[in-house]
Formats: C-alpha cells, sequence, structure tokens
C-alpha cells in the first residue's frame, strides 16, 4: 500500500490511497483499487483550477446516447478510484475531464496506465472483448471493420473523424482514423493526459483485449490525431509523444502534481 498526500492550499488537502493486488506490468492485467477521499472544499479548488487550464467552451452538443455513455464511463472511472461522484459539481464531459485531472494528480504514469487499464476492463464486458478477438483476428477486413466503428460509437470521446486510407505490410487499406480535433485533448489541454489517460492505455488495451495492435499518434500542433490499426507502437520509452512538452497554457503540472 502507498499513500501520498497532495496539498492543493495551505490549509486545503486531499489524501490518495492505492491498494495494488498484483505485481503485473501495465502491458497485463491486472488489479488495483485507489480511493481517493476530499474535504468539501475541495470541488471549490478544483474550479478555480479548472477555469485556468480550459480553452473556450467546444460547441459539442451531445445527443442522449452520446450523454450516456459519456456517464457511464466517467462513473467507471470515478468507481475504479473511490471517488465520489458528488465531489465534483461538473456534469456530462466536463465530469469526464474532471475525474481524469483529478486521477493524473494523484497517480504517477504507470499507476494511471493501471488505473485507466481496470476501469476499461470493468467498462467493457470481457466475454464480448473475447468473443469480438475469437471472430476478428487480425487482418485487412478486420482492421477496415474497427476503423469505421470507432468513427461510428466514439465520436462522443474523441469527436468527429473519418477513415482514411493508410498502407499495412505494403498493401493500401481502409484502417486509419483521422480525428480532426480530439476532443479529450482540446478540453483538458494537457500532453501528460492525452498520453497517460488516453493513448498509452488505450493502445495497450485494445492490443491485450481485442488482440488488435493500434498506434496512436497526436499531434500537438492541431490537436489531430491518427489511429493507425494493425500497426505496433514503439515501446513507451522510445515513443516521440515522450519528449513532448506541454502546452504553454497548461496550468495542471501545478495545480495538480501532473507529471508529463
Amino acid at each position: 500500500m502507498m499513500n501520498t498526500k497532495l496539498s492543493l492550499s495551505q490549509n486545503k488537502s486531499i489524501g490518495f490511497t492505492v491498494r495494488f493486488n498484483d505485481t503485473r506490468t501495465c502491458y497485463g492485467r491486472s488489479s488495483i483499487s485507489a480511493t481517493v477521499s476530499s474535504k468539501p472544499a475541495y470541488s471549490g479548488e478544483l474550479k478555480v483550477a479548472e477555469e485556468t487550464t480550459r480553452r473556450e467552451p467546444l460547441n459539442n452538443e451531445d445527443n442522449f446516447l452520446s450523454k450516456m455513455a459519456i456517464n457511464y464511463l466517467s462513473k467507471t472511472l470515478q468507481d475504479t478510484a473511490g471517488m465520489s461522484s458528488s465531489s465534483s459539481k461538473s456534469t456530462g464531459y466536463d465530469s469526464l475531464v474532471d475525474t481524469a485531472t483529478r486521477v493524473a494528480g494523484n497517480l504517477d504514469i504507470k499507476q494511471q496506465h493501471e488505473l485507466v487499464l481496470v476501469a476499461l476492463d470493468r467498462a467493457f464486458p470481457a466475454v464480448i472483448l473475447s468473443l469480438i478477438k475469437m471472430l476478428l483476428p487480425p487482418s485487412k477486413q478486420s482492421r477496415e471493420m474497427f476503423a469505421l466503428f470507432t468513427t461510428v460509437f466514439f465520436a462522443w470521446l474523441v469527436g468527429p473523424s473519418e477513415v482514411r486510407e493508410t498502407e499495412v505490410n505494403g498493401r493500401k487499406e481502409k484502417s486509419m482514423v483521422f480525428i480532426e480535433k480530439c476532443r479529450f485533448l482540446e478540453q483538458t489541454n494537457c500532453v501528460g493526459m492525452c498520453t497517460h489517460l488516453c493513448k498509452i492505455p488505450s493502445q495497450i488495451f485494445i492490443k491485450n483485449s481485442l488482440g488488435m495492435p493500434i498506434y496512436m499518434m497526436p499531434d500537438f500542433n492541431d490537436l489531430s490525431c491518427k489511429m493507425m490499426f494493425g500497426q505496433e507502437p514503439p515501446e513507451i520509452k522510445d515513443d516521440p509523444v515522450m519528449k513532448q512538452p506541454c502546452f504553454q497554457f497548461c496550468k495542471s503540472n501545478r495545480s495538480y502534481g501532473v507529471k508529463h
């Protein structure tokens, strides 16, 4: 067990407890439970920091199903981290961003990967993932299906996207998803959160659960992202994103202790 405490001000702090139930790395499935306890005044501190990190609000109009998906993922992440949903005044996508921000501020990089992997395990039934993995082994057809599926069913998470042609093993196929402007990156304004709460754990989860290699390539200049189904990502230490400095306007490192 490891206990850490982050100070938000001279007289306010958050206690954070993480329990690891095994010693497997983030490249395999593992069990982790985390508990975040906060004093009532914490949500006010979070709101002040939030207002200094966000850009102008996005004009995303989520439909009923999108709102259900957002709330489900946010609640799953909160439950995995042991957070109380009442500790944040935000709703909808803002609640997801607030939850991710609190996780990033209280956990180191490896723990962030582990917690997101466990949250994804909880969010998607293992029996369905196993069935997909069995019925859709890696092939041109399965890669193209995964790409199309992503554009149709995950716009609520990453924003509008489209399938584009790419080259896999010397053959052209439509297995790349191009996200014009990633919603999560735009609303968090944080390279570290994009990298360690989305990109890396998503690559690991999709490969382990669906048997499909994927390389996610965010562009931090225009906030776009390419999802290359069928392409193995580099080792984490060799991934170019690990050398990417955060945005000048990102305040999360100061406010939340996020390790970029």
